[in-house]
């Protein structure tokens, strides 16, 4: 593991050089939660760089990233654990075939089941097995309150029990960050677990930096061009837009231009290229009026 940074500056420029360009603020409280071990809770808009925050912590403290996706119905089982029944079922078998000439017992037999060898770590226990690591609780908001309450836990002691097997705790906890694209409110008492930072999309100058830097290859002036026009297409006049792009379309943007051969950006290629941008039929129809109105 690479030693911790000793100042939010250092944080910011170690972030910077895995491509990831944090705000002053959004630095300050990434090293907060790292130095003071708490968990880092994200909110903002899709395609704010939530997840990407927790890939370039990773990366930056050289340890893994351990991903738990949540979504509508997930429950402790999918977070922590399950055992590998078809491989139960092959030893099982494997023992009443050697089970006159071994001599060992039901009682020997039942637990031998339950070998560490047959149990499948899921993303919250298989963090705590690797710490140090990043633990990414990705999307928050879609589970529901038993699994909010379960994670709550399990974050308070950074350890978690397998009846089968005993108490699995950390060596050291791990790194955890916690995105939520805000589809619903959280729980105070997670909140209060939590260090909290709100992520807003990047202004013009910084959103500019990021394509440069993730994207060397698109030409500067198109690149300029490209934010300018995605800027103004989250403008609040722009409103009526089902979903407004996120950083991570820009990119897409960018790149799909310059696989065109585009060095700046025109009617033509902007409106041909539109499913880089915007992933709904509404918005597409609305972004390529915007389009002839801004570059007609």
């Amino acid at each position: 593991m690479e030693q911790s940074p000793a100042q939010p500056a250092e944080l910011s420029q170690r972030l910077g050089e895995t491509g990831y360009l944090a705000d002053d603020e959004l630095a300050t409280v990434t090293f907060l939660a790292l130095r003071m071990g708490r968990p880092l809770l994200l909110e903002g808009e899709p395609g704010t760089g939530k997840t990407a925050l927790a890939e370039a912590i990773a990366q930056t403290l050289e340890i893994p990233l351990v991903r738990l996706q949540c979504y509508e119905g997930i429950d402790a089982t999918q977070a922590l654990y399950d055992w590998d029944f078809p491989r139960q079922i092959l030893h099982l078998r494997a023992l009443e075939a050697i089970g006159a000439a071994g001599g060992e017992s039901v009682e020997e037999a039942e637990k031998s089941l339950y070998d560490e060898r047959f149990l499948l770590a899921r993303p919250v226990l298989a963090a705590l097995q690797r710490s140090p690591a990043v633990l990414l609780v990705d999307e928050i908001d879609r589970a529901d309150d038993e699994f909010e309450a379960f994670l709550l836990e399990v974050l308070s002691t950074y350890q978690v029990s397998i009846p089968e097997l005993g108490t699995v705790a950390a060596a050291v906890p791990p790194v955890v960050v916690l995105t939520s694209n805000r589809t619903r409110e959280l729980h105070d008492a997670l909140k209060r677990r939590c260090l909290y930072h709100w992520i807003d999309h990047p202004g013009l100058a910084r959103e500019v930096a990021i394509v440069r830097t993730r994207a060397p290859e698109v030409a500067a002036a198109l690149a300029e061009q490209v934010v300018r026009v995605v800027q103004q297409l989250r403008a609040p006049a722009r409103a009526d837009l089902l979903k407004p792009p996120g950083v991570a379309e820009t990119l897409d943007w960018a790149r799909a231009l310059h696989q065109l051969g585009r060095t700046e950006l025109d009617r033509e290629s902007a409106a041909a290229t539109l499913g880089a941008l915007v992933k709904h039929r509404e918005d597409t129809e609305r972004v390529r009026a915007a389009l002839d109105r801004m570059l007609g």
